[in-house]
């Protein structure tokens, strides 16, 4: 007497095929070549960054010592400094901080608990916040300054004229990956919650948002991280490349630490590509804890479900 297993007949049916063939299909000789050119391409990128890193490490290193921060631009390199742009860069990240979180994190949770999703327009919402995180950074720019010229602002490069642009920026990196962090929230807490009588508000706000606060922090750094490596939309907007003076509000004058590296490479003297280098292991110094402060969020309070 025999019995049938479909489980088990499959399982020889698929041993089968493999010993006749004598190899799987992730062995065949296009998979392998196409693993082979996957990683060298991986190699050439990391060396070719390595080697970058390691230059600029090399040159920039005589240059990362107190002048730097405490120094304001000039003509002569070895007094020059980058204290504007970094208090710059302090202004516009803060303002950009201020004016996108709330705002994306609010658009997030609104899209995916209260949002009807059946109706067009917010699906036509989530396809452009999809679309709008592969624009160009020069684009936002743009927008910002036909922003600013249409409230009738005549200063174009100012901190609020900046944040702007890089609130437009980042908020599709927000909003997405506030909206991952809310959807990994188990729907048994939402369902808990409203069982005892709390409204979907009530539920939104003391239940789903601290659950998924792990995930919102850590998108919201890398958001704020790209914004302080970005140069294009503000030189746009008519950031300066020699300031002598400290940005002390929203509405002053500023520049940025990208902005200052920018102007300072297009000098001809070796002393100013020296200075570049060293504001730009600064730079990176910055962007890798903004995102080490990310990874260690993620990693510390993020809760598997």
């Amino acid at each position: 007497m025999s019995l049938y297993t479909p489980a088990a007949s499959g399982a020889d049916a698929r041993r089968a095929v493999l010993s006749t063939s004598g190899r799987s299909k992730e062995q065949t000789p296009q998979s392998v070549l196409f693993i082979v050119l996957l990683w060298l391409s991986l190699l050439i990128g990391f060396v070719t960054l390595a080697v970058l890193l390691v230059d600029t490490f090399a040159d920039g290193l005589s240059r990362l010592d107190g002048r730097l921060f405490t120094g304001y631009p000039s003509s002569r390199a070895e007094e020059a400094g980058a204290r504007p742009a970094i208090l710059g860069s302090l202004w516009v990240v803060g303002t950009t901080a201020v004016l996108a979180v709330p705002l994306g994190v609010a658009a997030a949770v609104h899209l995916e608990e209260f949002a009807d999703r059946k109706r067009w327009w917010n699906r036509l919402v989530e396809i452009n916040i999809s679309n709008l995180s592969a624009v160009p950074a020069i684009i936002y720019g743009m927008l910002a300054l036909g922003a600013l010229a249409l409230i009738g602002v005549q200063q174009k490069n100012i901190v609020i004229g900046g944040a702007i642009a890089l609130a437009m920026l980042i908020l599709p990196v927000i909003i997405i990956s506030t909206r991952e962090a809310v959807r990994a929230v188990p729907r048994e807490l939402r369902d808990g919650s409203l069982a005892i009588g709390a409204t979907p508000l009530q539920t939104t706000w003391r239940i789903t948002l601290p659950a998924a606060l792990p995930g919102i922090a850590t998108g919201t750094i890398l958001g704020l991280s790209r914004a302080l490596g970005e140069a294009a939309p503000l030189l746009l907007l008519g950031g300066l490349v020699f300031l002598r003076f400290d940005p002390n509000g929203m509405l002053s004058q500023f520049t940025t630490m990208p902005i200052q590296i920018f102007s300072w490479t297009a000098q001809p003297q070796a002393e100013f590509h020296t200075l570049a280098a060293g504001a730009s292991m600064l730079l990176m110094a910055l962007v890798l804890l903004m995102n080490g402060a990310a990874i260690y969020i993620r990693n510390r309070y993020q809760k598997r479900w």
